[in-house]
This record gives structure tokens, C-alpha cells and sequence, in this order.
């Protein structure tokens, strides 16, 4: 995982977004972005895609 400062990217609505936990996610060669809507000015955090892949996976049970 990583850090970055805000970037131009296209960032859109999670589908595993609630009301109370409102999340973005933006796709990066070999990465994915997420930030939290709320806070937008704080930045984002970038994932390999594998990984990202995997923590949604994670979710579906949850679901």
C-alpha cells in the first residue's frame, strides 16, 4: 500500500459504499485507488490490484 498526494484520476462510487462509509475508487496501471469521500482533500491510498481484488473477494460474505 501506498500513499499519494491527489492525482488526476477518475475517481467513481464504490458499489461496496454505505451511507455512513462513503468510498471512492479509481483505477491506476497494476493499482487501485481509494479515498474516502468525505475527506477527499486528505489524499488516497493505492493498492495493487491483486490485493484489492482479493480484500473485495473478502467482502462478498459480508454482503
Amino acid at each position: 500500500m501506498t500513499v499519494s498526494p491527489l492525482r488526476d484520476l477518475r475517481f467513481r462510487k464504490s458499489s461496496y459504499s454505505t451511507p455512513q462509509n462513503c468510498v471512492e475508487v479509481a483505477d491506476v496501471p497494476g493499482m487501485s485507488a481509494v479515498r474516502d469521500t468525505m475527506n477527499r482533500q486528505r489524499g488516497h491510498l493505492e493498492f495493487p490490484s491483486a490485493e484489492w481484488a482479493a480484500f473485495l473477494r473478502s467482502l462478498d460474505g459480508e454482503r
